[in-house]
């Protein structure tokens, strides 16, 4: 038999086992429904529960009182883009490809001008989900990727209302502003069909309809009434882009806000539509049948300054790899499944959630590549911890810490590029440790930093081999371990976000035609993308 014939056969024989297991699986028992809001740049201080002296998030706190906080979370990259490829893949974004090597240790995204995206290689959450008789729909931000090969509707989703980029503004020239779509075709962009006023910070839906965020809510509920009255699984994905810099709420949320910023006011608007979604589940009586998980893509973006959220205990923000970038808020609500009321210190990562709504649902991990997940079941049903757990803290390419346990051990450490701050940026606001939050690449790797985060989870008190040489010997010794049997083992992907072209910009996206909104395409003009982050 030839080499091609049998690639073909065992294909074959792959998809046979793999929907012989679904249907014995669906057979015997109920699927759950999944629904995964992905809020944006909200920071792990944001909320009541965790603190919040306004705690203007009445409902995302009920949620919690109801489900589980599992409050050592972590996203697997300190922004966007790589984070949310991370978590659909359940692999690092050095795996994935959602990375740049342009330069070492800079954070890279999907801007209009990227030319690439997430891998076609790569096997989403979604499209596991959807092989096993689940029906999917992605709701918001999806900064994957917005040219053709990177459409939702071609990675997983049935559905699709939302964004393919964050809502900057562009002036309709020199850059198109980002168009808005419902399922494979545009219906708007942002600032003009779509407004955003960036003067009242609020924004409306084409011609009145309904203003955008509440838009993306009413999506959602409509969304989980029609898919539950089928008594079929569904997996709903929400990402609200809102609390993203600049902030904007709709017209009846503005102002209600005691920070006194659109931040909190998008954030009160968020939850109000939080708890719109666990009501109707218990209306609809599918509360017993759905997992719900908030998360948020990475941590408050501080560079915002008044428009951000916050981090609090945690160390920085947004950008970089201390705790204040990387740990997240993460919210288990599952009535009747998941103890009410527990928090949890299993320490887990985004890309955890990926193993864990596939064991949930009875299907299979692929076996054909390394993953980054471990099920997060045990923790969640039964209040089992996996110490074992590991977590990787890239900034791009640039492995910059490690956490096992208590321990977390800086290789590297990078506060704010000296070009950013010249700019007024800087992801530390008024935070200074020397040789530590600094605004240069410092390289620990000879004696790395070491913070134990459990009971310095501020990252203030650095261990110190001369003062606690047991302590620091051991944890560095193991962690280090760690390191080099992940760097031996590792193959990287290959970078996507390495090149950037004006012309790849959403001048002309599918459905511009129907709407008399095609714009001119430049030339071709392909540069290395320039990453300041």
């Amino acid at each position: 038999m030839s080499f091609k014939r049998q690639n073909n056969y065992r294909g074959l024989v792959t998809s046979v086992i793999f929907f012989l297991f679904c249907f014995c699986v669906n057979s015997a028992t109920k699927l759950p429904n999944f629904i995964l809001l992905n809020l944006d740049d909200v920071g792990w201080g944001d909320f009541g529960v965790h603190g919040n002296p306004a705690r203007e998030t009445p409902r995302i706190d009920q949620m919690v009182s109801e489900g589980m906080d599992m409050t050592s979370f972590y996203t697997a990259a300190p922004l966007c883009s790589p984070s949310r490829a991370a978590m659909l893949s359940g692999r690092l974004p050095i795996r994935n490809g959602l990375y740049s090597d342009n330069a070492f240790g800079r954070n890279a995204y999907t801007p209009q001008d990227i030319v690439g995206g997430i891998a076609s290689s790569e096997i989403l959450l979604q499209e596991l989900l959807r092989k096993g008789g689940y029906h999917t729909k992605l709701i918001g931000k999806w900064h994957l990727g917005h040219r053709a090969p990177y459409h939702p509707l071609k990675r997983g989703f049935n559905e699709w209302y939302g964004a393919p980029n964050v809502h900057f503004q562009y002036d309709g020239t020199t850059a198109p502003n980002i168009p808005v779509y419902k399922d494979q075709n545009m219906i708007g962009r942002f600032y003009e069909g779509i407004a955003i006023n960036l003067t009242t910070n609020t924004t409306n839906l084409i011609a009145g309809i309904s203003e955008y965020t509440q838009h993306l809510g009413e999506e959602a509920l409509e969304y989980i009434s029609r898919r539950g009255r089928t008594g079929k699984p569904f997996f709903l994905y929400w990402n609200p882009d809102s609390t993203h810099a600049p902030s904007y709420a709709s017209a009846r949320f503005r102002g209600r806000s005691q920070r006194g910023t659109a931040y909190g006011d998008a954030l009160i608007e968020v939850d109000d539509i939080v708890g719109k979604m666990l009501d109707l589940l218990v209306n609809h009586k599918l509360e017993n049948d759905t997992l719900v998980v908030l998360t948020s893509d990475n941590g408050a973006a501080l560079v915002s300054k008044r428009e951000a959220g916050t981090n609090a205990p945690f160390l920085c923000g947004k950008q970089t790899t201390f705790e204040g970038g990387f740990r997240t808020p993460a919210f288990f609500w599952w009535p009747n499944k998941i103890p009410a009321g527990n928090a949890s210190s299993q320490v887990g990562t985004q890309m955890d959630l990926f193993a864990t709504f596939l064991d949930l649902a009875g299907l299979p991990m692929p076996r054909d590549r390394v993953y980054d997940s471990i099920s997060l079941k045990p923790a969640l049903m039964n209040g089992d911890l996996d110490l074992e757990k590991v977590v990787f803290f890239y900034r791009g390419n640039g492995l910059f810490a490690v956490r096992k346990g208590r321990f977390k051990m800086h290789l590297w450490t990078w506060r704010t590029p000296q070009e950013e701050l010249k700019r007024g940026i800087d992801y530390c606001p008024n935070i200074h440790m020397d040789g530590i939050v600094s605004a240069t690449q410092v390289n620990h790797t000879a004696e790395p930093i070491l913070f134990d985060v459990d009971n310095d989870p501020e990252e203030r008190y650095p261990i110190r081999p001369g003062n606690s040489p047991t302590i620091y010997e051991t944890a560095v010794g193991y962690l280090k371990k760690v390191v080099e049997k992940h760097q031996q083992d590792l193959v990287p992907g290959k970078p996507a976000l390495n090149y950037c072209d004006p012309a790849v910009e959403n001048w002309a996206p599918p459905g511009c035609e129907d709407l008399d909104d095609c714009l001119p395409i430049p030339a071709s003009k392909v540069v290395i993308c320039d990453w300041p982050h």
